[in-house]
């Protein structure tokens, strides 16, 4: 079942008497400001509002497909973009498929009006409202919606690329002194590169989104009072890329170390069992000398015996104490 809300600012101060029905009479006065939001809505009603409107059809399309990537498109009457925010799964749940969880918004930017499309509810619009708020977004038109949207999204980027760092320092730690399984360490960082895969997926082109929107201000004669909000903006975009990129070679050298870790503790075990091995095969070969069926000083006798025992333990001593000091025991 959709769900649409929306509100509607006249004059900068916001209205109550918001009706879905009323969007294109408010978008033609030039001092109302619109937002309307529409969560799992149906082709026909998305469809109707675009020819209402006077969306692109192949934007609309764009809106409700099923997998979509990150990109901004300006057409004649409007912009389109998609954005994914990112939710972070609580540290210790080990058992969680994935760490991180992509929200997925996309929006139409329409001179006096702002339409969000939500496939699904999770990405709550609460946080961009208040967003709103702080900003006075009634104050300097769309483009203060647009950013509050773009702004939240962001910041859910740079708590997603905090917390694979926090991670990749609790593994940097496990890598050496070896206290998690093996098991589940190449589990965790498996998870980690999986993540973080998806968080660059739709981390680094929003810096295209970015700037594309803005140019598409600055072409329309925007107010410059929000120049430094998407100045501030892109710096944090540029900021998660290359925070972003430095965790991708932090994760594969930690992989690589992790190998190399495995070969030199397998190296070592070798050496240990061939060593072990050299030792084990002095008594075998006295035994088997001594066992022959023809005689030899000593055979049969108990002095013999003990004489064979005697060289048994010195070789292997000798060996022991030999290997011991190449560090191969």
């Amino acid at each position: 079942m959709p769900k649409i809300e929306g509100r509607v600012w006249r004059f900068g101060k916001p209205q109550e008497d918001f009706v879905f029905d009323d969007v294109s009479d408010y978008l033609d006065r030039e001092d109302a400001l619109v937002w309307v939001d529409l969560c799992s809505p149906d082709h026909d009603t998305l469809c109707g509002l675009a020819e209402e409107l006077r969306l692109n059809h192949w934007a609309v399309e764009d809106a409700v497909a099923a997998a979509e990537r990150v990109k901004a498109t300006a057409y004649s009457t409007h912009t389109f973009f998609t954005v994914y925010a990112v939710d972070v799964t609580p540290e210790g749940a080990d058992d969680a498929p994935r760490m991180l969880s992509m929200r997925r918004v996309s929006a139409f930017v329409l001179p006096r009006g702002l339409i969000t499309v939500r496939l699904t509810p999770d990405f709550d619009m609460a946080q961009v409202n208040r967003r709103w708020e702080e900003i006075g977004a009634q104050q300097y038109g769309v483009g203060a919606l647009v950013h509050g949207l773009l702004d939240v999204v962001v910041d859910s980027h740079f708590a997603a690329v905090e917390a694979l760092d926090d991670c990749v320092e609790a593994i940097e730690d496990e890598l050496f002194d070896g206290s998690s399984p093996r098991g589940t360490f190449q589990r965790r960082t498996f998870r980690m590169r999986r993540d973080l895969v998806n968080l660059r997926r739709v981390a680094l082109p929003m810096r295209e989104v970015v700037n594309s929107i803005q140019h598409h201000r600055l072409e329309v004669a925007a107010p410059r009072e929000l120049d430094p909000l998407y100045a501030d903006l892109y710096d944090h975009v540029l900021r998660v890329s290359e925070w972003t990129e430095s965790l991708r070679d932090m994760i594969t050298t930690i992989f690589e170390t992790n190998l190399s870790l495995q070969d030199a503790r397998l190296n070592t075990v070798m050496k240990k069992l061939t060593g072990w091995a050299a030792i084990i095969a002095v008594p075998t070969a006295i035994t088997g000398f001594y066992g022959q069926n023809v005689p030899y000083p000593g055979f049969g006798t108990v002095s013999g015996f003990a004489a064979s025992t005697t060289v048994i333990l010195v070789f292997m001593a000798v060996l022991y104490v030999m290997f011991r000091r190449r560090d191969w025991l």
